[in-house]
């Protein structure tokens, strides 16, 4: 006989017969909880601990259990600053005309400044606030992991609201809905897959520049954290195979645990706001979302935070206000003006204080970081390119097999997520040991980092098609690499023009650590513009630094104002399936 209906978390509320004895899994989340308590309660310690000058790191791999845990929270922090960072920009730049002239162009700009532009000054700033703690460099190294992550979460959640369909709008003028009732109901719910898959591709994001800001000097000031990124950094520094080996080992762990016990659920969880009018869509499973399920604990918590926060609207007409109309337009404008008011303040300061710093540059370094740039460019376009020809047709055929996703979504979860600047010394060696000139291997080390940017697009972009259409073409049996060229390049365009434009200035981005880095105590350096960057930055040579930024982020905007614009309108008005 099978057990009494209990507990089904996600509904709501508890079944009314549910069992009352504590399950075994019950205990695993008490003990799990437990734990948990105990690591922040550590972690809290670290950040209120005197700073030191000199934070010496172990090469023990007793110590890597502690880092890895240290790594992981700050990532976790990065995540949530993201995540409400990306909720807020983006409906503000999607919801307001004016503010989006702003927004937009500014986003790009943002993308597009390497992490050792926004470096050096935050860490300053930050220690300058907090002279006596770790507080300020752990805060400066959590907002520098949300710089590796916000942009790819809020250029997809941007583009999910301006893409809503015609007749859902329609539905939701019908019933009258407030802008909150619009955002919950309609809005984010249609933007939760891409943006799922695109959080767990900015979360690799964030790990990307790990080392660095774990383990980030300036000059000859040491202002590195205990972390697997800074064990990882201080194992290459002196040659240290077995310290590389268990740093990776350790890394691999983390990311394995993150993937099964948030990520795999995150996902299962998603698949019900596909939007689907029939056929069979995928059905994505987690092993830990269905132990949850099983237990008392978790639906009785949610039931608790469920009567505090929940208020579910009642859907009904109402005749007082003309179509169209919102009780709400000037309290709206009024809350999107004053701050918009106070960003283009200071932006004017900020832009005043920057041009005083350019004027130190003179005329041969501008022609040098233009020439620079053209070469990193070049690097950048064949790193784009190599990794479009195998992500399209890869991304494609594991979003549209459910087989294939279920064995495949781990493990692209799992070599994304992982730091390929861990990778770099192993990269380095077969390519010095084929005599492979570093200028070449800088493109390797860019791609490793960038293409999965477009396979996440392109697997989100693929499970987004309806599964009715995709029936359809099988029905009418048109052969595979017709389908591929009429039907799902089309239905993933705007996808994998957002995995575009975020590749692209993730590349950006990594060319300073691609084209510039210390292994074995020697320097390998790529004429590139990601080279500059690095040096300036180094040798505390700030004119020059914010030089070669501005030239970089130029050249970023530039492409996403032409090719990019283009291409998205392109994606909205003729490719779109919702419109």
């Amino acid at each position: 006989m099978p057990d009494k209906p209990h507990a089904v978390w996600g509904s709501g509320r508890p079944a009314v017969h549910a069992l009352r004895r504590f399950r075994a899994v019950d205990l695993l989340i008490v003990i799990g909880m437990a734990g948990l308590l105990f690591g922040l309660i550590e972690l809290g310690r670290e950040w209120g601990a005197p700073r030191h000058r000199e934070f010496q790191i172990s090469d023990s791999p007793w110590a890597l259990p502690e880092y890895t845990f240290y790594s992981l929270c700050r990532g976790l922090l990065a995540y949530c600053l993201s995540l409400g960072f990306t909720l807020v920009y983006g409906y503000w730049a999607a919801k307001d005309a004016l503010a989006e002239r702003i927004l937009i162009p500014m986003l790009d700009v943002l993308q597009s400044i390497p992490v050792l532009g926004f470096m050096p000054g935050l860490v300053l700033a930050l220690i300058a606030l907090f002279p006596t703690s770790n507080v300020g460099l752990e805060l400066a190294c959590v907002i520098m992991i949300f710089t590796g992550q916000a942009w790819n979460m809020t250029f997809s959640f941007y583009h999910s609201l301006k893409g809503v369909p015609q007749e859902m709008r329609e539905a939701a003028a019908i019933y009258r809905f407030s802008w909150f009732q619009r955002l919950k109901w309609l809005e984010l719910p249609f933007s939760t897959l891409g943006l799922v898959w695109n959080s767990m591709m900015s979360m690799a994001g964030g790990w990307f520049f790990l080392t660095v800001n774990e383990a980030f000097r300036l000059g000859d000031e040491d202002f590195r954290l205990p972390g697997v990124g800074a064990y990882m950094s201080e194992a290459v520094d002196k040659g240290n195979y077995a310290g590389m080996l268990w740093a990776v080992v350790a890394m691999m762990l983390m990311i394995l645990l993150v993937d099964q016990l948030l990520w795999r659920p995150v996902v299962a969880w998603a698949q019900k706001f596909r939007v689907e009018e029939g056929g069979n869509g995928e059905v994505v499973s987690s092993w830990f979302l269905n132990l949850l399920r099983r237990s008392h604990i978790v639906p009785r918590v949610q039931v608790l935070f469920g009567k505090l926060i929940r208020r579910r609207p009642r859907l009904k007409m109402i005749q007082t206000q003309k179509p169209g109309t919102s009780t709400g337009s000037a309290a709206g404008r009024i809350l999107s003006y004053v701050p918009l008011a106070i960003l283009l303040v200071a932006l004017i300061v900020g832009g005043w204080q920057l041009i005083l710093l350019l004027l130190q540059v003179n005329a041969n370094s501008w022609l040098h970081f233009l020439g620079a740039a053209g070469l990193t460019l070049a690097r950048v376009a064949t790193a784009t390119v190599v990794g479009t020809l195998w992500t399209v047709p890869a991304g494609i055929a594991i979003g549209l097999s459910p087989r294939l996703s279920r064995i495949l979504q781990p493990v692209v979860q799992q070599v994304a997520s992982f730091p390929a600047p861990m990778l770099f010394p192993a990269v380095i060696v077969v390519t010095q040991s084929l005599g492979i000139n570093f200028n070449w291997s800088s493109i390797v080390l860019m791609l490793l980092g960038t293409q999965w940017y477009i396979l996440f697009n392109v697997i989100a972009g693929t499970m987004a098609i309806p599964a009715d259409l995709r029936e359809m073409t099988r029905s009418f049996r048109l052969p595979r690499w017709q389908r591929f060229w009429t039907f799902y390049l089309p239905g993933i365009f705007p996808y994998l023009v957002t995995g575009w434009v975020t590749a692209v200035g993730g590349a950006w981005n990594a060319s300073i650590i691609s084209e510039y880095m210390v292994f074995r105590g020697s320097t390998l350096e790529a004429h590139g513009l990601g080279r500059d960057i690095s040096v300036a930055a180094a040798n505390k040579q700030f004119p020059q630094l914010a030089a070669a930024i501005i030239v970089m982020s130029t050249v970023v905007v530039l492409f996403n104002r032409t090719l990019w614009r283009k291409l998205y309108n392109l994606a909205e008005t003729k490719y779109s399936l919702s419109k």
